[in-house]
């Protein structure tokens, strides 16, 4: 269930209040008349099912309640009550399967700003990865794959395509390029540096490396895992089960990728540069590609199951 507490100018309280209650799955409606002080107006809040909150939040947009008055949602983790549980139950569809474009918008913004904390992460990862390679340890990178934020900006960039939403598509993608350039700028200087104190060398990374090799040997495999490591993740995020980012984190080779690419520019290997260059962008590419993909299907998916069920879209 989610929890809405609208701020409404007295002109509007009435209808907002009877979308509300015309809206199959809605419950728990409350109108306290004059409440709100800034801005000024009355405070309606109600809980409605997942499923059927993407159609009201539409809904109350549509009454420009954002932008004269306030929208605020939030997850209820428990809920005890047989009125909530009716609502759940004639809500058509699956609250899993639900998508909150507004919500699913708003997180991708906020993974995908260009922060000092992100670029930290960011280089952190990088730099980790950076000593996996060499020492041609998976623990190291495995570790840094799930310590690398680059999924929230891939997630961003597939979410602005769908939503036609073109300044997060450039905020994201300004994250992700600028991100991975300071984080490879940083890591060549890092190697550079430990070459200097004889903990890094060229014979280290030019020796057999079967933990990691597959960082600049990029082939069908590395697509499809990406693929499928999108698909993963991007239903992560719109099912709120956050959980599962972490393995889509340490299933795609970029941030090791990127590493190595940062490594081997420091030493002057153009092969391995290249070859991890390359694997990166295609764990990028197919990355959002499935993202989209898996974006459009439930917006498909979602509007058929309306349709059948009667609902407005």
């Amino acid at each position: 269930m989610l929890h809405l507490r609208l701020i409404t100018p007295p002109d509007k309280t009435d209808a907002v209040v009877g979308l509300i209650e015309s809206t199959v799955g809605t419950t728990h409606l409350v109108v306290l008349k004059g409440a709100a002080r800034t801005p000024a107006g009355d405070v309606v809040m109600c809980d409605v099912a997942r499923e059927a909150g993407d159609e009201l939040l539409n809904r109350l947009q549509r009454l420009d309640i954002e932008d004269c008055g306030s929208i605020a949602v939030e997850n209820i983790d428990l809920s005890l009550s047989k009125r909530a549980d009716k609502a759940e139950k004639d809500a058509p569809g699956e609250a899993a399967d639900a998508v909150l474009w507004e919500q699913l918008t708003e997180a991708t913004h906020e993974e995908s700003t260009l922060s000092v904390t992100y670029l930290a992460f960011l280089t952190l990862a990088t730099m980790i990865a950076a000593c996996g390679v060499v020492l041609d340890n998976a623990i190291l990178i495995v570790g840094a794959m799930a310590v690398g934020p680059e999924f929230g900006p891939l997630a961003g960039i597939s979410t602005a395509l769908v939503q036609r939403a073109p300044r997060l598509a450039l905020r994201s993608l300004t994250a992700l390029v600028v991100g991975f350039a300071v984080a490879m700028a940083v890591t060549v200087g890092f190697s550079h540096f430990m070459d200097a104190i004889d903990l890094f060398s060229r014979e280290q990374l030019d020796a057999e490396r079967p933990q990691t090799g597959f960082v600049y040997a990029p082939d069908w495999f590395s697509f499809i895992v990406a693929v499928l490591a999108g698909v993963a993740g991007t239903l992560s995020l719109t099912s709120s089960k956050s959980g599962a980012l972490v393995g889509v984190a340490i299933s795609v080779t970029t941030v090791p990728a990127a590493a190595n690419a940062a490594v081997a520019l420091s030493f002057g290997d153009m092969k391995q540069t290249w070859g991890s260059t390359e694997q990166l962008l295609l764990n990028l590419l197919g990355i959002v590609l499935a993202g989209t993909l898996t974006l459009l299907a439930q917006k498909w998916f979602w509007a058929h199951s309306r349709r059948r069920a009667g609902t407005p879209t």
